[in-house]
């Protein structure tokens, strides 16, 4: 068989793909090699272990490699594919399975719809990242959700922040851990009916979360996406954080005041400058979505 003909079926010779992986699989180890570490060895990270707690994908399942729907790996290595979920065999090696897509179909069309929906809308800046402050507003020793890190203003200095400012979050995801007494004092209710309907592109978890619609969806979804929007949910993260009541001075995270006119401006601009690199991203899966709709 020619290298034409294989091209045209899609399928990836052997010396290819695998230096595909293994350059996949370095670029993993770089992010995650700290976090793995650590976790060797039972030490918490307040700010990167969210990236494997809230969200669900396990370090050595993102370490592994996808190609994406349409794309045949050949060679011998390819037969270990075939052992893996959502995957099957075919003329000339090992594809994801495009029934998978039907079995997904629910989840496709959700993801579809929500970010079409934030695509759509104006991007908010006017929230601060008072989230994280609302889910220990009023809430005493234990609604401290970092357990032996500080709060940088105090219980009462951070409860006179959120009284401060109004509550503006538009994302239920963050909104369903606000304590009791912040709940109320947010500017509209939010539920999980609703998320679809509630989501803007401005939204910082909203940028992270494309991070968790395209993991849902491997197989189908390759991992050249699925790692970018990793990242991106990395330094979404590390600004969630900085703007945080917590104090992760001691980890080399300078904080961003929010409880200032300065620092306010100051997370507006990393909030707009995430929101320009999301935006492509988030047209990018979509168009995976719909491409395997189609299917």
């Amino acid at each position: 068989m020619t290298a034409r003909t294989d091209a045209a079926r899609g399928i990836v010779a052997e010396a290819e793909w695998t230096a595909r992986r293994d350059a996949y699989q370095r670029r993993v180890d770089e992010l995650i090699g700290g976090h793995v570490d650590r976790q060797s060895h039972g030490v918490k990270h307040p700010v990167v272990d969210f990236l494997f707690t809230y969200y669900s994908l396990r370090p050595a399942q993102l370490r592994r490699w996808h190609p994406g729907v349409g794309v045949v790996l050949g060679g011998p290595a390819a037969r270990r594919y075939a052992e893996y979920s959502g995957y099957r065999e075919v003329d000339g090696g090992v594809t994801a399975d495009p029934a998978l897509v039907q079995r997904r179909r629910t989840m496709l069309e959700f993801t579809e719809r929500l970010l079409a929906g934030t695509r759509s809308r104006s991007a908010q800046f006017g929230c601060f990242g008072l989230h994280e402050w609302a889910m220990v507003y009023r809430g005493g020793a234990e609604a401290v959700r970092h357990s032996g890190t500080p709060l940088r203003l105090g219980a009462a200095g951070t409860d006179a922040v959120v009284e401060s400012m109004s509550l503006r979050c538009t994302h239920y995801d963050a909104f369903r851990f606000f304590t009791p007494d912040a709940v109320g004092r947010n500017q509209i209710p939010l539920s999980r009916d609703e998320q679809a309907a509630r989501e803007q592109p401005g939204c910082l978890h909203a940028g992270m979360d494309l991070y968790k619609w395209c993991y849902k969806l491997v197989p189908l979804v390759d991992s050249d996406l699925v790692i970018r929007c990793f990242e991106h949910a990395m330094e979404a993260r590390e600004l969630d954080m900085r703007a945080s009541p917590y104090d992760l001075r001691d980890l080399g995270y300078e904080p961003v005041p929010i409880e200032t006119a300065a620092g306010r401006a100051e997370y507006v601009r990393a909030q707009q400058s995430l929101a320009e690199r999301a935006a492509p991203l988030r047209a990018e899966l979509l168009t995976r979505c719909r491409q395997l709709l189609e299917i």
